[in-house]
């Protein structure tokens, strides 16, 4: 544990707020104390005025200050830091599902298409993760979250129904840009990592395998899973209205093939000591998949590192200064009575005065 320090040290200039309002109190008490003595003489004060002793006024003035001290010193956010270490819950574990919502992604290779294919999967697994937090990022010519980690699945799964090529603003398929967008949703989460990219493996100069071997150095693992032929086919895309399918072509009239980059997305997975899993066009058991190559991880020695709280302190000089501000009301008296005692003498001489 370190000593106290203060959020906004800054504010102790205040101080100067309190020093000037403390010495306008006691040039006011002085100066009331000046037209007192010009107004009656010292015989004469004892017997008409009722005020408090010079003691209890200057405990009054030391009390304002200590409640304005307090005040400042509240102000400035006093805390104590405290460092401990923290360990990583064990049998838990951090998966982000980074998914291609690309146009190529609607090929209707696998039933009803690719990228709806592959959403089924992962509901499919979301039983599986239930004590774990997930994530989703869709990407295409760039990434986007579109449910940070969490492990209200409930909410992850309304983010899953509402990837399509619409959730990202820009064409193209970025491999790299989508992995690197998931080690830095990641953080500084300790304990088990891991991201499970679903993809045809088409990349447009992101530099993938970089993106890789940053995943590597981070210690998260990337379990590939490619979608499509490896040899290729056409892509075919649902019409938006009548629901036929109709083939894509580029500029020159040529149709667009699709193919899987089988070869890429395993070069992605054996740089971070992961896996690559083939799904082609055939059924893929995705919840097999995360028990066998996923949760493993989990079972990894739970992982210590440093931990920083802060413990506030302002709450404890606002009640000091309450206390001193209660101080002050208490050797509060009235300065000048006007009223007189009744049944009071008046002095030799004079008439007699009733004194109310």
């Amino acid at each position: 544990m370190s000593g106290m320090e203060f959020l906004h040290p800054e504010r102790i200039h205040l101080v100067w707020v309190v020093v000037a309002l403390v010495a306008l109190l006691a040039a006011l008490e002085v100066r009331r104390g000046d037209a007192l003595r010009r107004m009656l003489s010292s015989v004469m004060q004892g017997r008409l005025v009722l005020q408090a002793s010079r003691w209890r006024r200057s405990l009054r003035l030391v009390f304002v200050a200590l409640t304005g001290l307090g005040c400042v010193v509240a102000l400035m956010r006093p805390q104590v830091t405290r460092t401990e270490m923290h360990y990583a819950k064990k049998g838990s574990a951090d998966i982000f599902v980074v998914l291609d919502v690309s146009k190529s992604m609607l090929a209707a290779d696998v039933a009803p298409n690719r990228l709806e294919r592959a959403k089924a999967e992962v509901r499919d697994m979301l039983p599986a993760l239930e004590m774990h937090r997930v994530g989703l990022i869709a990407f295409a010519g760039r990434a986007a979250i579109l449910a940070p980690l969490t492990t209200d699945h409930a909410f992850f799964r309304l983010a899953l129904e509402s990837a399509d090529p619409r959730s990202v603003s820009l064409g193209g398929t970025r491999i790299g840009d989508a992995i690197r967008k998931a080690l830095d949703a990641f953080g500084e989460t300790g304990g088990a990592r891991a991201i499970l990219l679903i993809t045809d493996g088409e990349d447009q100069g992101s530099s993938p395998l970089d993106a890789a071997h940053a995943a590597r150095s981070a210690g998260v693992p990337i379990v590939a899973v490619g979608f499509g032929s490896e040899e290729g086919s056409q892509l075919q895309v649902p019409d938006a209205q009548s629901g036929a399918l109709t083939t894509v072509v580029d500029h020159r009239g040529v149709a667009v093939v699709s193919r899987m980059d089988g070869e890429l997305l395993r070069e992605i997975a054996m740089a971070t000591k992961g896996v690559f899993i083939p799904a082609g066009t055939g059924v893929l058991d995705l919840e097999g998949i995360l028990e066998t190559y996923v949760l493993p991880l989990v079972d990894a020695p739970a992982q210590a590192r440093e931990r920083t709280t802060r413990t506030e302190l302002f709450q404890w000089f606002i009640a000091g200064a309450l206390l001193a501000l209660l101080g002050a009301m208490l050797t509060e008296s009235r300065l000048f009575s006007t009223t007189l005692r009744r049944g009071t003498a008046a002095p030799k001489g004079g008439s007699e005065v009733m004194w109310s």
